[in-house]
């Protein structure tokens, strides 16, 4: 397994600075420019175009301005934003916080209540608990989901005054300790509800299918003609080998945990990565977006490496050695 990990962990360093590379390259081919941002779509002086192309280095060839964001990484500096002039870095960990929060906790809900709805379903195949549960699946996996934010917005917000629509606190109060946890929470009922809502058919689909095939593989068969009671070897053998995709899926959702909710923190004006992200790409800030990519592609690398590390205690028969 100490092998494997470090062939991964290579492998995984290897993969962030090829696509790092890669996303400075697409950033810098893209039409526009943060220069033409900064002086505004009516300014077109040459000498300040030059004057601001020089000071932020875009006036040197691309592969002298990847050279230098390379050096900057290493020493961990991921500069600074041309906008907004701040420290990229310190962007990101102001954003990072909320949408993990959002992410992380819809993500889990929606193993959760995806996998036992999924297991629920397979063991009344063809039932009209089935027939229920899997069409109101496929409802939801039909539904985008700023449409179902905004529909929750307009039931629960507007017309039933239940729920905030937007923000991640009360702007009007002070709340500290255990009174702005609930706040947040309070908060984050609706766009924690809408993304559930629409992720939990991913995890319904996989489980149900899963216990499915593997409640006809021959080894089970054989178990139940040896006499072993069936709650037991849906215990110990069908739930414990069907749970193995339902794990990939989540380890896939966290990976992309950073800008997966990006359509739902516009909706419902969530401040984290992904209205960063849009704001970034609207604005041409070309180091804001080189910083994002960046922290998405080590989630990505880290959730894989944890995903395989998972699998293995799980299932006794994969080995990596």
């Amino acid at each position: 397994m100490k092998r494997f990990i470090c062939r991964r962990l290579i492998t995984g360093i290897l993969t962030i600075f090829i696509v790092f590379v890669l996303n400075f390259l697409l950033i810098q081919a893209a039409p526009g420019s943060p220069v033409t941002t900064l002086m505004g779509k009516e300014n077109h002086d040459p000498e300040i175009r030059a004057m601001l192309e020089e000071k932020y280095g875009f006036d040197k060839p691309v592969i002298v301005q990847l050279g230098r964001q390379l050096e900057m990484l290493f020493h961990g500096d991921l500069g600074d934003s041309i906008i907004q002039n701040r420290p990229v870095g310190e962007m990101i960990a102001e954003k990072l916080g909320p949408t993990i929060v959002l992410g992380l906790t819809s993500a889990l809900l929606a193993l959760i209540i995806g996998t036992l709805l999924g297991v629920m379903a397979a063991r009344k195949e063809g039932k009209p608990v089935d027939m229920v549960v899997s069409g109101t699946q496929y409802v939801f996996s039909a539904m985008p989901q700023f449409w179902l934010g905004l529909m929750l917005i307009i039931l629960f917000s507007s017309n039933l005054d239940i729920f905030p629509s937007y923000g991640m606190t009360d702007a009007r109060a002070d709340h500290t300790g255990i009174n702005y946890v609930i706040d947040v929470l309070y908060h984050m009922c609706l766009p924690a509800i809408t993304l559930t809502l629409t992720l939990i058919p991913q995890y319904f689909k996989i489980a149900k299918s899963s216990v499915l095939q593997v409640t006809n593989e021959e080894f089970i068969q054989t178990f139940k003609a040896a006499g072993m009671p069936v709650k037991q070897i849906f215990r110990k053998y069908i739930l414990r080998n069907a749970i193995l995709p339902t794990v990939t899926i989540f380890g896939i959702s966290m990976a992309y945990l950073l800008t997966g909710v990006m359509l739902i923190e516009i909706v419902f004006a969530w401040p984290g990565m992904g209205r960063l992200m849009m704001t970034a790409i609207n604005q041409r800030d070309y180091p804001t977006l080189i910083g994002i990519n960046l922290i998405m592609a080590i989630s990505v690398a880290v959730v894989m490496l944890l995903v395989d590390i998972i699998y293995a205690k799980l299932d006794p028969r994969i080995r990596y050695e």
